[in-house]
């Protein structure tokens, strides 16, 4: 049995929660596993469609990392645990030297997680949790490089990218759903992320005032939610831009494949802020996968998976000009009908029928 312990999972969206949800689903087919997972509003219908065991914690925070912890002990002095893979390092922080020297732990990276000042308690906290694993598991060449610098053993780090499912086909009820949302527009952007500074929403809008002269039909429809919800909203009615911008948050699965199915354009200009950075951006390749090519920030981890020229655009994610510059590159002569072919196949080295085979290796599996 392999033991995935994890603080994000689906039901909730997000990049992390679809990397852990598409790996638990993957490694099953190949060996048995059980989740250790946080309650989530809708777990249960979620871990029903699952053939593997999922249990789940609720309560404050810290208690549901003692409770993890907790079980995972009760597991594993009652089954033979053959690896146990964590989406970050803290939650393999209680894991103790008696269960980490008999079983080989597999820890993620993303990026922003282990952005801390060299030296820093922080810093230290995280590099000692990552000492306990065998193996590090970096999203992104910018990632492992990250990882380094912050004092990981390098020798422990291999990078392999998040993984995404196969485009799957659209039902009609949300495709008519979509189609509506964007109405008539001619050019059709879209932006799927939580509402942090780092993802590039703001300048975006900044860009997209621009482009309103020169474009004036297009329609930008954000999905998400996060802090800097209320602060977007503001800056959307400031630039006069309540006709063209769409806020969706808490929708399904479904509605948003269908968007990036009827999309142009996919918008993340993500730039770091203070210790905040993309480390690989798995969005740029769901959005790929429907053949929608990506403007993205240059910083980070992100030209790993949006190839400038060729499957989107990189730009300076500090620079709305910039931004502003690479949309209407990517609009004009409808360019991003070629980039976005490109990013299609681009894709496919991504799924996870590839992806897996990578965990299986080093877990030894195949």
């Amino acid at each position: 049995m392999i033991i995935i312990t994890t603080r994000s999972y689906p039901p909730e969206l997000g990049g992390m929660q679809s990397l852990m949800g598409g790996l638990a689903i993957h490694l099953n087919n190949l060996h048995p596993i059980k989740v250790l997972a946080n309650s989530f509003s809708g777990d249960k219908d979620y871990d029903k469609k699952n053939d593997f065991e999922t249990n789940r914690m609720g309560g404050l925070k810290i208690l549901k990392k003692y409770r993890k912890f907790n079980l995972l002990k009760e597991i594993i002095k009652n089954n033979s645990v053959e690896a146990i893979i964590a989406d970050h390092w803290k939650s393999i922080e209680l894991i103790t030297e008696s269960i980490s020297d008999k079983i080989p732990i597999l820890c993620l990276i993303h990026g922003k997680e282990i952005n801390h000042p060299l030296g820093s308690f922080i810093n230290k906290r995280s590099i000692s949790s990552l000492s306990k694993a065998k193996y590090i598991i970096a999203n992104s060449e910018f990632t492992k490089k990250l990882a380094t610098e912050k004092g990981c053993n390098h020798e422990k780090i291999h990078v392999i990218n998040p993984g995404i499912n196969e485009p799957q086909a659209i039902n009609s009820e949300a495709d008519q759903q979509a189609k509506e949302i964007f109405g008539n527009s001619d050019i059709k952007i879209i932006t799927v992320s939580r509402f942090d500074k780092r993802k590039g929403i703001d300048f975006s809008l900044l860009a997209l005032k621009n482009i309103q002269a020169i474009y004036p039909n297009f329609k930008y429809v954000i999905v998400g939610n996060g802090d800097e919800e209320e602060n977007l909203k503001k800056t959307t009615k400031t630039l006069n831009l309540e006709n063209n911008v769409i806020f969706l948050k808490n929708i399904n699965f479904e509605l948003k494949n269908a968007l990036l199915k009827n999309a142009n354009i996919f918008l993340m200009p993500a730039r770091i802020e203070g210790t905040s950075v993309e480390g690989f951006g798995i969005s740029y390749i769901e959005a790929a996968s429907y053949g929608i090519p990506s403007i993205a920030g240059k910083d980070g981890g992100a030209p790993d998976a949006v190839q400038h020229n060729k499957t989107g655009l990189l730009c300076n994610g500090y620079d709305h000009s910039e931004i502003y510059d690479a949309l209407k590159n990517i609009i004009q002569n409808k360019k991003y009908l070629e980039l976005g072919k490109n990013a299609k196949e681009f894709s496919k080295q991504f799924y996870w029928k590839e992806i897996i085979k990578k965990y299986a290796s080093l877990l030894s599996l195949e």
